[in-house]
């Protein structure tokens, strides 16, 4: 009897089987719509993202000012690989023998063509690019290998109810770093997915968390976290570390933003820091914490719009209602505010359940043009994870690298039959593992509220 998911209870071989490995390449990757590149990285006719995902390989190109288009990463000679990495082409041209297709995934060259003559399948047609689906949302890019598979808005909704009015599209790379970690794809998704370990992994984030207590919610296929009614709001120290709210809360209101841009450099951005200091001498010392934190965002707001970054058509009540961490299925976690987000993307890393890609960004809203050039870091060596991890990643993201590596190898203990995720603030998780679950065996479970 194969194991099942609970609320409180995901197997232990969800994260460490080669079984489930290969059901997921069979069963998961093949159908679902996955996040291949931003819009920003092909602005021009002919430029180009190739994604890799196991051992599919596709090019994402555009085709023309208002078009994109996705191929399989293949030519239709003897096999080879047309494109490798990002780049700009008017054709693409296989390097063996020098076959060539048009963007529009056309064939323009055979080299000695005549050599074919009375071959079957030789037409046009029989060698043009295989092509995948693509569409897109909030400035992203996602494929699907499925040329019948639901529609990108269905397979998203109801997330873009909640949070476009971020207005994702509007923002451009800050930083984008790729890494290879000791862990399966999973594990390192989830590291993100849920705010429970803020205590025993970011104590230093403690003095001005708030209250960390989160709540999470699930929505058909996806999962959000947030803090619907915390005791206190960030700027105090939480309620664990036994210390009363200050009288003036704007030094920890200040601190609560140096830290996130010290620390992670992603969500908030640089200006909302410096914005963010007027309340040190434009609120008084006495004004109500909820006021305190309101102005923050004013001056944000003020600071952006004197930018030439704009700013969203976004209220209190919206920002409050989209939470603080989503995660679309399959592999796409995001955080965000009006002015920057984070975002995740998690790969399988071959055949290895105990090995996974990691793609780490940071989008923030700049005036045009003002935007700084996309510079793709990688760290794909087996050990590039913990060398120089603070100055590569900053000191968040290098406390949640350190857990990732043990968490893999504890869950290949004996002594360890599966995690037991909190029902209130990790349910996105095993939601996840239900959903996840009946995509490899087909099954329906409803025991997870």
């Amino acid at each position: 009897m194969k194991p099942t998911v609970r609320v409180d209870y995901v197997p232990a071989e969800h994260y460490t089987s080669r079984e489930i490995l290969r059901l997921e390449k069979q069963r998961l990757w093949p159908q679902v719509w996955q996040l291949a590149c931003r819009l920003e990285e092909i602005p021009y006719v002919g430029d180009y993202v190739t994604y890799d995902i196991n051992d599919e390989s596709i090019i994402v190109v555009r085709q023309t000012p208002d078009t994109i288009r996705a191929y399989f990463n293949v030519c239709q000679h003897r096999g080879r690989r047309l494109t490798e990495g990002c780049g700009t082409a008017q054709r693409l041209q296989c390097r063996f023998h020098g076959w060539q297709w048009g963007l529009d995934g056309k064939i323009i060259r055979i080299v000695d063509r005549q050599d074919w003559d009375g071959c079957p399948d030789m037409s046009d047609e029989d060698v043009a690019l295989r092509e995948i689906k693509v569409d897109t949302w909030a400035g992203f890019v996602f494929v699907n290998f499925d040329p019948d598979c639901e529609p990108l808005a269905q397979h998203l909704a109801p997330v873009p109810e909640y949070t476009d009015c971020f207005e994702f599209e509007k923002m451009r790379y800050r930083w984008y770093k790729s890494v290879r970690l000791p862990c399966n794809w999973k594990v390192a998704l989830e590291a993100f997915s849920e705010g429970y370990h803020v205590f025993g992994t970011h104590p230093q984030l403690l003095d001005t968390q708030g209250d960390d207590v989160t709540r999470s919610f699930t929505f058909g296929k996806h999962g959000m976290f947030g803090y619907p009614a915390p005791a206190r709001l960030p700027g105090a120290p939480s309620p664990r570390t036994g210390r009363p709210v200050p009288d003036d809360i704007r030094p920890g209101i200040a601190k609560f933003f140096q830290d996130l841009e010290d620390q992670l450099k992603a969500i908030i951005t640089a200006r909302d820091n410096e914005a963010t200091k007027r309340i040190l001498t434009e609120c008084p010392p006495d004004m109500p914490h909820l006021e305190v934190l309101m102005k923050a965002g004013q001056f944000q707001r003020e600071a952006a719009l004197a930018d030439g970054a704009g700013w969203p058509d976004i209220t209190a009540e919206q920002i409050y209602k989209a939470g603080t961490d989503w995660h679309v299925f399959p592999n796409m976690i995001f955080l965000m505010s009006p002015d920057g987000m984070l975002f995740y993307r998690a790969r399988p890393d071959g055949d290895n359940p105990d090995s996974c890609f990691y793609d780490i960004c940071s989008i923030a809203r700049y005036a045009p043009g003002a935007e700084p050039p996309l510079k793709r870091e990688f760290y794909w060596g087996v050990d590039d994870w913990k060398i120089d991890t603070v100055e590569r990643f900053g000191l968040i993201l290098s406390q949640d690298f350190a857990n990732m590596t043990e968490v893999q190898k504890g869950m290949k203990s004996k002594g360890f039959r599966g995690a037991r995720t909190n029902p209130l603030q990790e349910s996105a998780i095993s939601n996840f593992h239900r959903v996840l679950r009946e995509v490899l065996f087909d099954e329906k479970h409803h025991d997870l509220g």
